[in-house]
């Protein structure tokens, strides 16, 4: 699939300038986590999407998406330092700015009910077999026939 969009991206002299810049941004994110997992931790920094740089009067500032507030937070934060790693990294950087994106998630996907092992199923029957009568008993035993 991949290959195939690079291909008609190429291919078209009016979308060959869109795959350098996928190019260009694909670099800036990789540079971006390289520099941002130290600082960030590997959960936070994969929340982070890069969407440009855009340039100012300073320079070009580095436009960055985020998942929610609590990382927008953290990140304006350690932007100053991040520049500085940017910067020394050979991108010409001059500040962050930081946009909070909130992306649709759509319905978790539903995990599988897990099953009992066999030893645990009969670790089961055994104990509802020593147990007088109750309601543990009960409910083990039913735990026992689901199996």
């Amino acid at each position: 699939m991949a290959q195939r969009l690079k291909t008609v991206l190429s291919g078209n002299p009016e979308l060959r300038p869109l795959l350098g810049q996928a190019r260009a941004l694909t670099a800036l994110q990789r540079q971006f986590n390289g520099v941002a997992l130290p600082y960030l931790g590997p959960h936070l920094a994969q929340s982070c999407q890069v969407l440009g740089l855009h340039p100012d009067t300073h320079g070009d500032t580095l436009v960055i998406a985020v998942a929610n507030a609590t990382i927008a937070a953290k990140l304006r934060q350690l932007a100053p330092q991040l520049v500085i790693l940017l910067q020394n990294s050979g991108w010409q950087v001059s500040g962050i700015r930081v946009r909070v994106q909130v992306s649709f998630a759509g319905s978790p996907a539903k995990t599988p009910p897990r099953k009992l092992g066999v030893a645990a199923h009969s670790a089961l029957q055994e104990l509802s077999s020593t147990l007088k009568d109750s309601p543990l008993k009960l409910a083990l035993e039913n735990f026992a026939r689901k199996k």
